[in-house]
């Protein structure tokens, strides 16, 4: 395999993180009910209901919390990669 650029590598993973984190948010405020069952049954019947808000949602909460789970997964893509490439020093030159 070759070397991973360390930035583009954090790029990736902090875009589908946040691609996920926001599909995720989608489908829990369209189908809360079900999203708690699904919840509940993957962890073996832990009750998840009470974890389900009375507040409306908040975009701006949604943003924030976006935000900060993006920048951490670029943080973690670029760790990644430069632990990756120092493990993997026989490899050619980053693209």
């Amino acid at each position: 395999m070759t070397r991973l650029n360390p930035w583009k590598f954090g790029v990736v993973l902090s875009l589908t993180v946040g691609i996920g984190y926001a599909l995720c948010t989608i489908v829990w405020v369209s189908f809360t009910g079900p999203a708690i069952d699904f919840l509940n049954t993957l962890f073996h019947g832990l009750d998840f209901r009470k974890l389900q808000m009375a507040a409306a949602f908040s975009f701006s909460g949604f943003a924030y919390v976006l935000v900060i789970m993006m920048v951490w997964a670029y943080v973690i893509g670029a760790i990644f990669s430069a632990v990756w490439n120092a493990l993997r020093p026989e490899q050619g030159p980053l693209p």
